[in-house]
């Protein structure tokens, strides 16, 4: 009997023999014949169909290494005629707070402010949420104002409002590392609020960009319903401290002007990588900050059937193989190159978050059904590149960062479209060549053909090149003369970080000041994000 599993607590075996795991190898194409599933799960377990337990999937990947694709799932098996445990579906419960539960500011509502929301309250203290967005209905209006307008909110945008930079950027939700904290916990929840089940057993799960919306609006009503508060179009302006502690939290009504000030002793930050002002903020009150490494460089697109040609060694995808998609990594002149943020069947977004500037990034929704792949192709700088090209300081990342949009932003015709370059044209001679035509592309407000070797600083663009040759060794069709280059992919991760001590989480020169998340350097996606909110918000319950 085959079920697939959906939570990961059990109770002892109903035989009181233990159940075992068992990783079995197929071609993908049968993913969906069951019977041929169970022959070769027989095979592997080493018993005859009829003697087999009770089974069910615990794992699903795939490996595209060699024709025919592989799929590789892992199995929980009963001994011989047994049954496995029940497996207790509990879903995360929250229970509605005591009229005189403890307030906790939480400044930020993407993956980290809203895991840690949920966390508090199933602690017994209230959140209350600033987000200086609009929840995710007027948001999508604001995005459409971008594209079609070249207006940019910027207080409303790709990276800023309900959900936060996550919720408009695919829905990636796997994570390298397993140390973070409750992985399952952190998926059930999604689940509980309307994702497919499916991301619990998936290697590589993904939620889709056009189902997010309603999973994060969602849980914002569920964080109300339990007494918590969310208010939108609240930016934050102030952070108050008295004899290093936590003493009072300001923030500003975006449509109003009304600022609003109000006792706090606790506050985390998880305001994402692209709050500039509140590490300005930081700056100018002398509390410490650090300079980071991060990568910057372009969004690469190709037809997603050449990708899909490669991956899969001319296998036809049918019904059965997802989209395909790619991760690639070199050293390039002493440096990393490597993909980023990999969309199959996605699309190009425009994801500036303050007038005067370009910025890129990619989607996909939950099908991954448009004509194109696209991914970040990186490089990975440190503050002594920045530096010798004249940004110092603890913020000269971000104002490095700053200046590459603004050049995107002028080369490009002062508006949202973007610059770009064929990649054959970017990879020819020593300098490149601007491109007579540019291909169709997914990015919608238009691109401008430009040398992308001249205008991007010679740290980025000459690594970039070489690595770029570098993995066209690796997949020789990667170098299709419909290939685009979009600039800039510049909001990799935050080129700041918000110190905190790790035994309490705290800010060092403010005690109760928990920095969270993306923002303050300490996550690079949705999970890793969600996970960190989750922790410091249980950190917070323990100062």
């Amino acid at each position: 009997m085959a079920s697939t599993d959906t939570n990961d607590q059990r109770t002892p075996n109903q035989t009181g023999e233990p159940a075992r795991f068992v990783d079995v190898r197929f071609p993908a194409q049968w993913s969906s014949d069951a019977a041929r599933i169970q022959r070769v799960l027989a095979k592997s377990v080493g018993c005859r169909e009829s003697e087999l337990g009770e089974y069910r999937v615990v794992r699903k990947n795939l490996d595209a290494r060699k024709r025919p694709v592989q799929a590789v799932w892992r199995f929980e098996v009963a001994p011989a005629g047994g049954r496995l445990s029940e497996v207790r579906t509990l879903g995360p419960q929250l229970e509605v707070l005591p009229a005189d539960a403890e307030s906790v500011y939480v400044v930020g509502a993407g993956p980290a402010g809203l895991f840690a929301a949920l966390t508090l309250i199933r602690q017994g203290r209230r959140p209350i949420v600033l987000e200086r967005g609009q929840p995710v209905r007027q948001r999508r209006r604001d995005l459409v104002k971008i594209t079609r307008d070249h207006t940019v909110d910027p207080d409303s945008n790709y990276c800023f409002g309900e959900g936060g930079a996550g919720t408009y950027s695919d829905g990636k939700l796997y994570t390298r590392s397993h140390k973070r904290g409750d992985i399952r916990g952190a998926l059930e929840w999604l689940v509980h609020f309307g994702a497919d089940p499916a991301i619990l057993v998936d290697a590589h799960p993904h939620i889709g960009t056009n189902k997010l919306p309603q999973i994060i609006q969602r849980m914002r009503e569920a964080i109300c319903a339990a007494g918590g508060q969310v208010h939108f179009g609240a930016r934050l302006v102030d952070v108050e401290a008295v004899d290093g502690a936590l003493d009072a939290v300001a923030w500003e009504d975006v449509a109003t002007g009304e600022r609003h000030r109000r006792p706090a002793k606790h506050l985390i930050l998880a305001t994402g990588h692209s709050a500039r002002d509140v590490f300005e903020l930081f700056d100018a009150k002398g509390w410490a900050l650090e300079a980071k490494p991060f990568a910057m460089g372009v969004r690469i697109e190709h037809p997603q059937s050449l990708v899909d040609a490669i991956q899969y060694h001319g296998e036809e995808r049918g019904d059965v193989l997802p989209p395909a998609s790619y991760r690639l990594v070199c050293q390039a002149n002493g440096r990393g190159v490597h993909s980023f943020c990999m969309c199959p069947g996605g699309i190009v977004a425009p994801c500036a978050t303050e007038p005067e500037q370009v910025v890129t990034n990619g989607w996909s929704p939950s099908k991954r059904n448009n004509l194109y792949a696209n991914s970040g192709m990186v490089v990975q700088l440190t503050a002594v590149d920045w530096e010798g090209l004249g940004f110092q300081g603890q913020l000269g990342g971000l104002a490095f960062q700053r200046d590459v949009e603004r050049t995107c932003w002028e080369a490009a015709g002062r508006t949202q479209r973007a610059p770009a370059q064929r990649l054959v044209d970017f990879l020819a001679g020593d300098r490149g060549r601007t491109s007579k035509t540019l291909p169709d592309c997914s990015y919608t407000p238009g691109v401008v053909s430009v040398n992308l070797r001249e205008l991007l600083p010679d740290v980025i663009s000459d690594t970039l090149a070489a690595g770029l040759r570098t993995f066209g060794k690796r997949m020789p069709r990667y170098f299709d003369p419909d290939a685009i280059l979009i600039a800039p992919e510049s909001r990799t991760s935050s080129p700041v970080r918000i110190p905190r001590d790790r035994a309490h989480l705290m800010h060092p020169d403010v005690a109760g000041l928990f920095p969270c998340g993306e923002g303050g350097g300490y996550a690079g996606g949705i999970l890793s994000a969600a996970l960190d909110g989750m922790r410091v918000a249980e950190a917070v319950v323990r100062a």
